[in-house]
């Protein structure tokens, strides 16, 4: 039996297509999903389970700050028992002469007062 909304736990928001696509493709099981048309949800997702994690998954419909504010609101407002939402991606604009980063690594947001920063573990 596939998931109900209330059962989706971890929210992943990719920046890019082809970000989008690897992470569908990281799914072990992928699921037709819940009915969410008349939540004021302008987001289109993908709805899997990966381990025992039942996840959803959206995509920026372009890329940018606003789009990326926008699919995240929408997603925690349509999933309301969200632990977990991650905006995962390929990190491009993450290096810097201050932070070494190479393919490979993960890159975690550590907001510092008004803005958010990068580091590398």
């Amino acid at each position: 039996m596939e998931p109900n909304i209330e059962e989706y736990t971890i929210g992943w928001i990719c920046a890019l297509q082809e970000e989008y696509e690897a992470g569908c493709r990281m799914l072990d099981e992928e699921f037709d999903g819940p009915e969410i048309n008349g939540m004021n949800d302008e987001n289109t997702y993908v709805y899997g389970r990966i381990g025992l994690h039942n996840i959803v998954i959206g995509c920026l419909p372009r890329y940018g700050l606003s789009q990326a504010t926008n699919v995240a609101k929408d997603m925690v407002r349509s999933f309301p028992r969200l632990r977990f939402a991650l905006m995962v991606g390929i990190g491009g604009g993450a290096p810097s002469t201050e932070h070494d980063i190479r393919l490979g690594d993960v890159v975690v947001s550590v907001p510092r007062g008004a803005n958010g920063g990068g580091v590398s573990i």
